[in-house]
This record gives structure tokens, C-alpha cells and sequence, in this order.
């Protein structure tokens, strides 16, 4: 699928541009593209080198061949004046052939000059651009290195880092930590102030709710039972009970003993 394709190299392109954004420090990459100028003017430099030296080696076989031509003609006069007439012919011929390749050699030898001429000035403008690329490179690695120092110290006190930001998370899970065992100690002394727990040292304290209302219970019955056993006794006419109305009953209507009449 074309189109599926080619959306997956977009991601991944994206994916490595981002990671190479991460990556790249912007010092690393001028002084790496300094250094690469600094090759690059040494190559012409190197250029203007081989060229002179070029030149210099033609301009070495021109003298030779200057001399050559000027020993030829003299040559040349002496076998003419010696009635030697072929002979001087041939001298001739030969300063001829010097002078053709020592005008080729000029033309040469020009060029050269001119290329050397060429390259020179490419060199100096190349070292100009480059002194100006290393000032401003210095310029901006030391404004860079100044806007991440603020950027970190920023970020240290505001809490934005990625460290500051753990940290920060960390410190909001301890207060939430410490206000919930805050409000839970709030809570467990409200119900105990509150009697809704028991005092586990007194005894039978290991007795839930179900326990204890079943032991009030039982004493109700049990006191229920007692009080119907009372009343049967009463209804029976025994026990003590009529006996203590009887003292009750002498007690009041006769004085006690040493008393005023």
C-alpha cells in the first residue's frame, strides 16, 4: 500500500529528526562546521602550492629554452661565417623549434599565473568568511551556553526540569500521604471520643455487640424470673414479707420503750 508506505517513512523521518534534535548541540555543530572550512582553505591553499609550483617548472624550462634559442642563433652566425651553410640551417631550424615551445610555454606559464592569481583571492575572501564565521560561531555557543545556563536555572526554581518534576510528583505524594494519616488519626480519636470503641483492657472486652446484647438478654430473663418466684411466694402467703408489715404495724401504733407519755 502506497499510501501506508509512505506514511511510515513520514513517522520514522519525523521519529529521527526528533532524536537528532535531542541530540545535536548547536557548539558541536559550528565548531564541526569551522573545522570543516578550515579543511576546505587548506585544500586551496594547497591548490595555490601545486599551481606555483606548476609554474615555476615551466617557468624553469623557459630559461632553458631562452638560453638554448640564444646559443642556437650563435651557432647558428658561426657555421654561416664558416661557409657552412647547412649547417647553420639546421642551427636555425632547431632555434625555430625552441622559440614555438617557448612561446607554449608563456601561454602556459600565464595561465598559471592567472589561475595562481584566482586562487589567491579566493583564499583570502575564504579566510575572511571564515575569520567572520569563527567570531560569530564564538558568539553564538557563548549566547547558547548563557540561555541554557538561564533555562536550567529557570527550570531548578520553578520546578519545570524533568528531575524538579520527579521530585515535585514525590513531594505531592508525601503530602497527600501525610494528609490522609492526618485525617485518618482525626477520625479514629472522634469515635473514640465518641465511645464508639471499646476499652479492650476492661474485661470481656473482646465482646462484640451481638455478645453483649445477648448477655443483656440473659440478665433480663433472669431478673424476670426472679420477680415471678417473689410474687408466687407473696400470692402463697409465705416468706417474710407479712411479718415485716406486722413489725411495721407495731412499730407505729406503740411507743417505743423510755419514752414520754
Amino acid at each position: 500500500m502506497p499510501g501506508l508506505a509512505g506514511r511510515m517513512s513520514t513517522v520514522i523521518k519525523a521519529k529521527i529528526s526528533k532524536l537528532l534534535d535531542r541530540a545535536e548541540d548547536p557548539g558541536e555543530t559550528l565548531d564541526y562546521g569551522y573545522q570543516k572550512q578550515i579543511e576546505y582553505l587548506q585544500n586551496v591553499k594547497k591548490g595555490i602550492a601545486d599551481v606555483v609550483t606548476s609554474k615555476k617548472r615551466l617557468q624553469m624550462q623557459s630559461s632553458k629554452l631562452e638560453q638554448s634559442i640564444v646559443k642556437l642563433d650563435t651557432q647558428a652566425r658561426q657555421a654561416l661565417a664558416q661557409g657552412q651553410e647547412d649547417l647553420a640551417r639546421t642551427a636555425l631550424e632547431r632555434k625555430t623549434l625552441a622559440q614555438n615551445e617557448l612561446q607554449s610555454l608563456d601561454q602556459q606559464i600565464a595561465e598559471l599565473e592567472h589561475q595562481q592569481d584566482s586562487l589567491t583571492e579566493n583564499e583570502k575572501r575564504m579566510r575572511e568568511k571564515i575569520e567572520a564565521f569563527r567570531t560569530k560561531k564564538e558568539v553564538i555557543k557563548a549566547q547558547y551556553s548563557a540561555a541554557e545556563a538561564q533555562v536550567q536555572i529557570s527550570e531548578a526554581a520553578n520546578g519545570v526540569g524533568e528531575q524538579m518534576a520527579d521530585l515535585g510528583l514525590a513531594i505531592q505524594r508525601a503530602e497527600d500521604k501525610t494528609e490522609n494519616m492526618k485525617a485518618r488519626a482525626n477520625a479514629v480519636d472522634e469515635l473514640e471520643k465518641a465511645g464508639t470503641f471499646e476499652d479492650l483492657t476492661q474485661l470481656g472486652g473482646g465482646q462484640d455487640e451481638i455478645d453483649r446484647q445477648l448477655a443483656q438478654l440473659s440478665a433480663g430473663q433472669q431478673v424476670d424470673d426472679e420477680l415471678a418466684k417473689i410474687k408466687a411466694e407473696i400470692g402463697s402467703g409465705g416468706g417474710g414479707a407479712p411479718a415485716l408489715e406486722q413489725g411495721q404495724g407495731q412499730g407505729q401504733g406503740q411507743p417505743e420503750p423510755g419514752a414520754s407519755q
